[in-house]
């Protein structure tokens, strides 16, 4: 199927969720809107009640376990119950569509998912979800009409449409968007205010376009100068001005009603090798982990985080298999789920990068995250076999029906939580236009470029 495939879609397709391929932009476009309406609860994280029957969590600390999943509400548990297994199955997964709207006809679609427009794929395999980079990307006017597209082909459930837009060094729709400094410049200006305000201003430009979820802020302590993947994407060195800025970035993120990623999970800071060509291993001992790494994931829940993106990255002394963490059962679901008590979504990093398809193959490589922890699939490889694969893993009872429910209630309550669980909220372009590059958000990112240079 790959032969078929055109080398500019394989260039867009390597530029994966974790940030690799450096920047991220085009040319600057047209200014774009005003946010619809303000979700139900901004600030909340979201939380769902363990559907019955759900697995004994495994525990990894002498501690009991917490609940993996909170109180579900009558909404969310009305739209689950209506679902049938192949529809909970897709709402799993988050992949690149091609094209610049719902309805363009393209080889690349046709190649890789078995169907022509961004539109039908959506169809046929009930997405979740859709994430937008450059090659989407022309104008306000486009972007706004290709999310609203995107949300029509699933009438059902709305879609959770994100991106990943750190600014900086990954700035998927730059082109559009205002020029915030990274992270790291960010940082500089040890004010977390400066790192709420930029979140704030960062997701009211992506609400306003149809975006509803960021996968942002970067929270891995940067501690080795060599890292070739995370560098400038991170607030820094010390791991409580991260955790404050991290925290601070979700807290801005909420505040325009957007979700918020915290990644990559159990931290990608100290490693010297890129995780979209090579498998890092991370040597820091179970108390250089507690003081180095999870500081900022522990910030982040704290603040009412939506999801938390899960790192390519074998780290032995938190699980000796050798697997990376976003097949590590003992890292996704015994660290993020029962001792950081995180009830939110967990997300992968792309499933097409080499650290995570190098032992298993990509109908596996989907099957083995969900049974660790992972909640949303993002970009597979291969969407038809990993669908395939997750699919008769439910139906044979290797993935059981509950630990599947757990799941798509938690991507159903990020959806209530952010306001669009009941209806897709309409972009406008017309009121996209205030709000993209506006003056206040040109005039904010040239006081934190000078404070934090």
């Amino acid at each position: 199927m790959s032969g078929r495939i055109g080398m500019a879609g394989l260039l867009v397709f390597a530029l994966t969720a974790c940030g690799g391929g450096g920047t991220a932009g085009a040319t600057p476009g047209t200014r774009a809107a005003a946010p619809p309406a303000a979700p139900t609860s901004p600030a909340a994280s979201p939380t769902a009640t363990a559907p019955a029957g759900e697995d004994t969590p495994a525990s990894t600390s002498g501690a009991s376990a917490p609940s993996r999943v909170p109180a579900a509400s009558g909404d969310v548990r009305r739209v689950l119950a209506r679902m049938s297994a192949e529809e909970k199955v897709g709402q799993l997964f988050m992949p690149l569509l091609y094209g610049t709207a719902a309805g363009t006809v393209s080889g690349e679609n046709q190649a890789r998912y078995g169907a022509q427009t961004p539109a039908k794929v959506i169809a046929r395999y009930h997405l979740g979800g859709v994430i937008l980079f450059p090659a989407n990307i022309k104008s306000v006017s486009q972007v706004v009409a290709l999310t609203n597209g995107l949300q029509a082909a699933s009438p059902r459930v709305p879609l959770i449409i994100g991106t990943d837009q750190e600014n900086g060094l990954v700035s998927r729709m730059g082109a559009l968007m205002t020029t915030f400094p990274g992270a790291s410049t960010v940082g500089a200006t040890r004010d977390p205010a400066r790192a709420r305000a930029v979140a704030k201003a960062t997701g009211e430009e992506l609400r306003a376009v149809g975006v509803n979820l960021d996968f942002a802020p970067v929270a891995d302590v940067n501690v080795n100068p060599d890292n070739p993947v995370i560098g400038r994407r991170a607030y820094g060195d010390e791991p409580a001005k991260v955790a404050t800025m991290v925290s601070a970035a979700v807290k801005g993120f909420g505040d325009a009603g957007v979700a918020a990623t915290a990644k990559h999970f159990p931290g990608h800071g100290d490693t010297d090798v890129d995780s979209h060509t090579g498998l890092p291993v991370i040597k820091h001992t179970r108390a250089q982990w507690e003081r180095i790494d999870a500081p900022p994931f522990r910030a982040a829940i704290a603040a009412g985080v939506d999801a938390v993106m899960s790192a390519h990255i074998v780290f032995p002394k938190l699980d000796p298999s050798g697997d990376p963490a976003t097949l590590s059962k003992p890292i996704l679901t015994g660290l993020l789920r029962e001792k950081l008590g995180f009830k939110g979504v967990i997300s992968t990093d792309a499933l097409n990068m080499e650290g995570v398809r190098k032992k298993y193959g990509d109908g596996e490589v989907a099957v083995r995250a969900v049974l660790a922890g992972a909640d949303l699939l993002l970009m597979p490889n291969d969407l038809p076999k990993a669908y395939d694969a997750v699919l008769s893993a439910v139906k044979s009872g290797r993935i059981s029906r509950a630990r599947l429910d757990q799941s798509v209630t938690r991507l159903l309550t990020l959806r209530q939580a952010r306001g669009f669980l009941r209806a897709a909220p309409r972009a406008s372009a017309a009121e996209a236009a205030g709000v993209l590059r506006s003056a206040e958000h040109r005039r904010l990112a040239a006081r934190v470029a000078r404070e934090g240079g």
